[in-house]
């Protein structure tokens, strides 16, 4: 059992529950879940790709969106993100349409198709990632679910030192 500080014992134990010991628990932790989540996805009913999860889920969240916004929230190239629209509308997954307002410019939307296969993923990576919950003991499920709320906390909180997120 992993020792996470549980109620009562808010002393440090030594070097290893430092932050910087903490952290690289964490990004061990992150990368573990980015494994069982992208497993997750690839037994969903249509196996897509990390990138065309990410530009669906983008689409999802802001309907109607242009190509541009989609490249510039992915974090790649104009060229990069058609044709990653042009593999997702060929499969029925999206669909592009015109501007009402602009000609020239062509907005995203999810298909009922797209929007089924998001669930189907979703669906699948909340099971896979309660199983795994289910496997901890309650009490360190109630120190993750805790130290999670402490740390969403921090990353509202600005820092008195550098103006970066955290404490």
């Amino acid at each position: 059992m992993t020792d996470l500080g549980g109620p009562g014992n808010h002393r440090a134990k030594g070097p290893g529950d430092g932050p910087e010991a903490v952290a690289s628990q964490i990004a061990d932790a992150v990368e573990s879940l980015t494994a069982l989540w992208s497993i997750a996805a690839q037994e969903a009913s249509l196996r897509l790709s990390l990138h065309q999860l990410r530009a669906l889920r983008t689409v999802q969240a802001a309907p109607g969106l242009n190509l541009t916004a989609l490249a510039e929230g992915l974090d790649i190239g104009l060229p990069t993100a058609s044709r990653l629209c042009d593999r997702l509308a060929a499969a029925g997954l999206l669909e592009r349409t015109p501007h009402p307002d602009t000609r020239r410019e062509v907005q995203l939307w999810l298909t009922s198709h797209g929007l089924h296969v998001l669930g189907d993923v979703a669906g699948r990576r909340a099971q896979a990632l309660a199983a795994a919950l289910a496997a901890m003991e309650p009490a360190e499920r109630v120190a993750l679910s805790r130290g999670l709320r402490g740390f969403l906390a921090a990353q509202e909180t600005p820092s008195d030192t550098d103006g970066a997120p955290g404490r």
